[in-house]
């Protein structure tokens, strides 16, 4: 029975699971994005995010604290300064784990862990496509007519583009 017995192993002693997590720390503050197994993602989660706490009051006091679990300078530097400043605004869930396919080799399950404010796609796209897409389909059928008329008597090679552009949007409609 393994009762109060939370910490994930990961098949490894002590010291080197230390190292492990460690190491997948600093690269996580390198690259702001890995791709690693979901049992060692989860692991990394829960060491990583107490230390990025840390990592938004810059005081000497943590800068040693988290000195001794990653030893890595160049990772102290990025997490005081770019990471520290970016997250002062978030009370916590500073990475977030994405599921990926399993690998081919010994069919592991796969996953990507990122820290969440440093990922644009999401931000992006979720704030503008979707305004992109309310747009168009409100102004879907009344747009396309009031595009067209004005442009032929302006130039001639933009009556060219002009009814390619709605009739791409008109299909897109039909298609959603």
């Amino acid at each position: 029975m393994r009762h109060g017995d939370k910490i994930k192993n990961l098949g490894r002693t002590a010291s080197h699971r230390a190292a492990l997590l460690s190491n997948l720390t600093c690269q996580l503050i390198e690259h702001k994005r890995i791709i690693t197994t979901l049992a060692k993602a989860k692991s990394l989660r829960v060491y990583a995010e107490p230390l990025i706490t840390r990592g938004k009051t810059d005081s000497m006091h943590n800068r040693r604290v988290v000195f001794s679990y990653l030893q890595d300078k160049e990772a102290i530097k990025e997490l005081f300064g770019v990471i520290g400043d970016k997250v002062a605004g978030r009370p916590g869930g500073y990475t977030r784990i994405i599921k990926l396919p399993r690998r081919m080799g010994d069919a592991a399950d796969m996953a990507m862990i990122e820290l969440v404010d440093f990922n644009e796609i999401y931000k992006k796209d979720a704030k503008e496509g979707a305004k992109k897409t309310r747009r168009s389909r409100r102004s879907g059928t009344a747009a396309p007519k009031k595009a067209e008329t004005p442009a032929p008597a302006n130039e001639t090679p933009a009556t060219d583009a002009t009814p390619e552009a709605p009739a791409a949007e008109g299909t897109e409609e039909n298609n959603a």
